[in-house]
């Protein structure tokens, strides 16, 4: 116990990296803005270029695709292939993804979910919506128009995503992590949908530093032991893409 937590205060003093010749290029919470993705990409390639000598890129997207703004269906579309030539995809699970599915299959009665950003995925699908939901009936009837307005391809791509993502000394995970808990140990909710407790804490997982969204922030936060890269782009326009090559890590926005 005690060289375990030496090993993880000798981490906390050195900064996290990634294998040489590795290069990570990590995007937060799009939330159906497609125009904002399609910037991000283009401002992704166009620095990659720059980097010619990388033997390895991934492109990790950290979930919430769809709610809120206005075209979560080619979001999602523009998911399915790897986006950008030469780079290894990929895609993390989102709690937006999580509830779209659990009202999908049935395992929700769909109200939470339509309550934060689900009517505009309805609408983006081309769901026809007659009146505020207000009765069991209304939301059976929403659940099998949306089945029939989704394409398989669509759900079969959220149903695989990753819970996390493991390289070099980085956790790529949609929410963050219980401090304390052994990686392995971790459970999707927490991992989908926890908040304080993760943010407050100074090192929770003390070998790993982890990036994160899920909880909107002005700027990206660069923080003893994680990072936060959702900068609330459905709103505020701003979708953010972290950077990592060996030790260094740097930012691109869409609204630089």
């Amino acid at each position: 116990m005690v060289f375990g937590w030496l090993l993880g205060s000798a981490f906390s003093r050195r900064k996290a990296r990634l294998p040489a010749g590795e290069a990570v290029y990590a995007v937060g919470d799009i939330h159906g803005r497609f125009d904002l993705l399609q910037d991000i990409l283009q401002r992704i390639s166009s620095d990659a270029r720059q980097y010619p000598r990388d033997s390895a890129r991934t492109l990790i997207f950290l979930g919430d695709y769809i709610d809120r703004g206005p075209e979560s269906r080619s979001v999602v579309e523009a998911l399915l292939d790897d986006p950008l030539p030469g780079f290894a995809t990929v895609r993390l699970l989102g709690n937006h993804e999580e509830a779209f599915l659990a009202f999908l299959d049935g395992r929700s009665d769909g109200r939470d979910w339509l309550a934060f950003g689900g009517l505009e995925t309805l609408m983006s699908y081309g769901v026809p919506l007659r009146g505020a939901p207000q009765n069991s009936d209304v939301m059976a009837s929403l659940r099998l128009s949306l089945i029939s307005c989704v394409p398989g391809r669509h759900t079969n791509l959220l149903r695989s995503c990753k819970l996390y993502h493991r390289t070099g000394d980085y956790i790529f995970v949609h929410a963050g992590v219980r401090p304390g808990v052994p990686l392995e140990q971790q459970n999707a909710t927490d991992m989908l949908w926890i908040r304080d407790t993760f943010l407050n804490s100074r090192n929770p997982l003390p070998e790993y530093t982890v990036v994160h969204g899920h909880t909107i922030c002005d700027r990206p936060q660069d923080r003893r032991g994680r990072i936060n890269i959702d900068t609330g782009a459905f709103a505020s326009g701003r979708l953010t893409c972290l950077v990592l090559r060996e030790s260094d890590r740097r930012f691109i926005s869409t609204a630089d």
